[in-house]
């Protein structure tokens, strides 16, 4: 009886700190499926010992943020009464992975006489209640409610894949979370855009600046591939000088150089994920966002458009019509970008992508738009491909559309590389609506050549990706910005490489 006391003392002092008990308490699995003791490793201890009330964490893939700050809610949770953990993931299947795999795992392996003391009295499918009022909950969004501890894993994703969410997430989970309050975001970089991009060189800028952070500032964490010490590669392999070339420059930048081992492992890295490389595992902040960029077509446009704050808030202008420009898709997406002439001024105020519909859906998407928010149409514009006749009806798509009251002005068939060239010299002197428009200005930004793997260099044409529908529709529109500015004149302003008269019958 007297060893059970000793040994429950002994425990009780132990488990007063909070560092102790993550390193000691909690089981996970490793990269090879073996069940082992949860202990922090470097990473992971730097934002234990750092972290802020609000934390954004950008880093390489699988240096374990999500189980340690599961790991760290959970413990909360049992060790502190009435705290409630939420763990937000960019899609249903990793949310439910997530609780399984990482919270439920860690709970069913506690020791018993902990989870006597602090039983879960709800354990189902993406949460779990304690008898203490604490709880931890996995899900892909939350609203209403408080939060002690709030966790956003690959919040790029979202910002990028569901950018309605994601401001969802801003606007509903953030706002649950009281200024004492914490808040993790972690994710590997995914574009130049989103809340995800604009929270971490807001972060980084302040953090190089020195400012002092106050509770509702936005605390930068930066965790490169090489402070993980298993990223490396013993076997002989010939890395190619240009690789050697990236790590003698990437020495001058962090002031550090690297071993052998850590350049054949990079070097085979690049072999499977090409241009993805360095957003999947950055040696700087910098060049996490630099390679999600890298190839694309718009990137220093796009950079004078967020220099010169051309994508802001651009209200719909009753007095103008709204023209629409489409790329269409059979069995696959079909984008659609709302733009309006105010003066001398373009300005794109919507947009919208869907698939798998037909266009008896997207008419009804107008018609809603139309009653919701105001607008009258004037030219619809579509692809070359609308005059292909279907075999099954005999029409065409052209045809078929003005039986649903749609009719189309059809844009002239050009070399891609042409259109990339018109869209450059159309988007220094457009506006976009921040909000209408996020999903397609994400997608321009990200259009891109296609990566040859074999010579790790870009090719001339585009990539065909999630992004191509938003760019070629756009696409259309920089074709004939000009024809409809100047009210279907019969000429088309193209551009330079590629002049060429467009009779009026070609638009009817």
């Amino acid at each position: 009886m007297m060893k059970q006391k000793e040994a429950a003392l002994e425990f009780a002092k132990l488990a007063s700190d909070w560092e102790w008990r993550l390193n000691n308490l909690y089981y996970i699995t490793d990269k090879e499926g073996r069940v082992i003791k949860f202990q922090m490793n470097t990473a992971q201890r730097e934002l234990f010992k750092n972290m802020h009330l609000r934390n954004i964490i950008l880093k390489a893939r699988q240096l374990g943020f999500t189980t340690f700050i599961m790991i760290f809610m959970l413990d909360a949770c049992l060790f502190r009464k009435n705290t409630r953990c939420g763990v937000i993931a960019h899609n249903q299947d990793d949310a439910k992975r997530l609780f399984r795999e990482k919270a439920k795992f860690a709970y069913d392996l506690l020791p018993d006489f902990l989870k006597q003391m602090v039983g879960a009295k709800v354990d189902r499918a993406g949460e779990l209640v304690f008898s203490n009022g604490s709880s931890l909950t996995v899900g892909t969004s939350f609203r209403g409610g408080t939060f002690r501890y709030l966790h956003i894993s690959e919040f790029a994703k979202i910002c990028c894949k569901y950018p309605d969410r994601a401001q969802e997430i801003v606007t509903g989970a953030f706002e649950a979370v009281s200024k004492d309050n914490v808040i993790f975001i972690e994710s590997t970089a995914e574009g130049r855009t989103g809340y995800f991009y604009q929270y971490c060189m807001d972060s980084l800028n302040k953090h190089r600046a020195g400012m002092k952070l106050t509770a509702l500032d936005w605390k930068f964490h930066f965790f490169p591939w090489h402070m993980d010490k298993a990223y490396t590669l013993d076997d002989p392999i010939i890395v190619p000088q240009r690789v050697h070339d990236y790590f003698e420059d990437l020495a001058l930048k962090v002031g550090s150089n690297f071993t052998s081992t850590q350049r054949r492992w990079y070097a085979k890295k690049e072999e499977t994920l090409g241009e993805k490389i360095k957003q999947e595992y950055p040696s700087t902040p910098e060049e996490a966002f630099e390679q999600s960029i890298e190839g694309t077509f718009y990137q220093r446009q796009f950079e004078d458009l967020y220099r010169h704050r051309r994508i802001t808030k651009v209200p719909h202008s009753p007095a103008s019509c709204v023209h629409t420009i489409w790329d269409l898709g059979v069995n696959d997406s079909t984008a659609i970008w709302f733009v309006q002439l105010v003066g001398a001024q373009w300005q794109v105020i919507d947009y919208y992508e869907n698939e798998g519909e037909g266009l008896a859906f997207y008419k009804d998407v107008l018609d809603k738009k139309k009653i919701d928010l105001g607008y009258t149409y004037g030219t619809h514009l579509g692809p070359h491909d609308l005059e292909v006749r279907e075999f099954s009806t005999g029409k065409t798509r052209k045809e078929m559309a003005q039986g649903l009251g749609l009719f189309f002005e059809v844009a002239p068939k050009l070399p891609v590389m042409d259109g990339i060239e018109a869209v450059r010299g159309l988007l220094p002197s457009v506006m976009f609506d921040q909000e209408r428009t996020a999903d397609g200005v994400a997608k321009l930004q990200q259009y891109r050549k296609d990566w040859d793997d074999k010579h790790g260099v870009w090719k001339d044409r585009p990539c065909h990706d999630h992004t191509s529908h938003a760019a070629d529709s756009f696409r259309y529109f920089a074709i004939c910005a000009e024809w409809l500015r100047d009210g279907y004149s019969s000429v088309v302003t193209l551009p330079a490489t590629h002049q060429q008269q467009i009779p009026t019958g070609a638009w009817t």
